[in-house]
């Protein structure tokens, strides 16, 4: 293991989009190095909690700003908040009410969550680490939802970095590049979309969740003290391809 197992023993980190896919990874990874963790997301029943792990899936709605101040409300500290809850609607974008509902979870979103969580984070000298995406670099023509959000998710995040930096709260993002999980598994089963993608890659694989969660678990570590409104490609080198 790259970190120390006590490495957050004491705190108490919130992930969205938790159950599943990269959240899931995340919030799985800080609960092994001693976080207690709550997981946010629509279906609680999709992640599976090893023995011993201090981690509880919760279902609550990042567009229902009443569920989440009431959450938030009842946490007794809060140390850490990574916002990973996303959607992507392929072919579906260009359609007004799909497109305000992709902005409303992945950008809006995330921005109730930090502001939500902001007093917690401040009272403990908290991190922040936002999900941006490849797609904040790039357009997408089948995704302009999806690409406009990840654009702002990166804007958002050195605007609160900024915002933040006299609460003593870093707020920084990971932008990752083609991870295997089920959103992208159309892709990775075709291989005339597939196959284009890993030879631009100059590591030649898809990425795994965990390739993010040690991503995050460094922006949130002591190592990273000195790192806000960074937003960090884990991307096997497709960025500079």
């Amino acid at each position: 293991m790259t970190f120390t197992a006590d490495l957050f023993n004491g705190k108490t980190a919130v992930v969205t989009g938790g159950t599943t896919g990269i959240g899931a990874g995340i919030a799985l990874k800080l609960a092994a190095l001693g976080a207690s963790v709550v997981a946010i997301g629509f279906n609680s029943s999709m992640l599976e909690v090893p023995t011993g792990l201090d981690l509880r899936a919760v279902e609550v709605d990042v567009t229902d700003t009443p569920a989440l101040q009431s959450l938030f409300d009842k946490l007794p500290r809060l140390d850490i908040l990574i916002n990973c809850a996303g959607v992507i609607r392929r072919g579906e974008e260009h359609e007004i009410d799909v497109f305000e509902k992709v902005i409303d979870i992945n950008l809006n979103g995330t921005m109730r969550c930090c502001r939500l969580a902001r007093e917690k984070l401040a009272a403990s000298g908290g991190t922040i680490v936002n999900t941006a995406s490849m797609l904040s670099f790039f357009g997408g023509g089948l995704v302009p939802a999806y690409s406009a959000s990840k654009g702002a998710v990166m804007q958002l995040t050195k605007s609160l970095a900024i915002a933040y930096a006299a609460d003593g709260i870093r707020v920084n993002a990971v932008a990752p590049g083609w991870i295997a999980t089920p959103l992208t598994a159309a892709l990775q089963n075709d291989p005339q979309r597939s196959q284009p993608i890993l030879q631009r890659t100059p590591l030649g694989r898809w990425g795994v969740p965990d390739d993010i969660a040690q991503a995050v678990v460094f922006l949130c570590s002591p190592a990273a003290a000195f790192i806000t409104g960074t937003i960090l490609p884990v991307d096997g080198g497709y960025l500079v391809a």
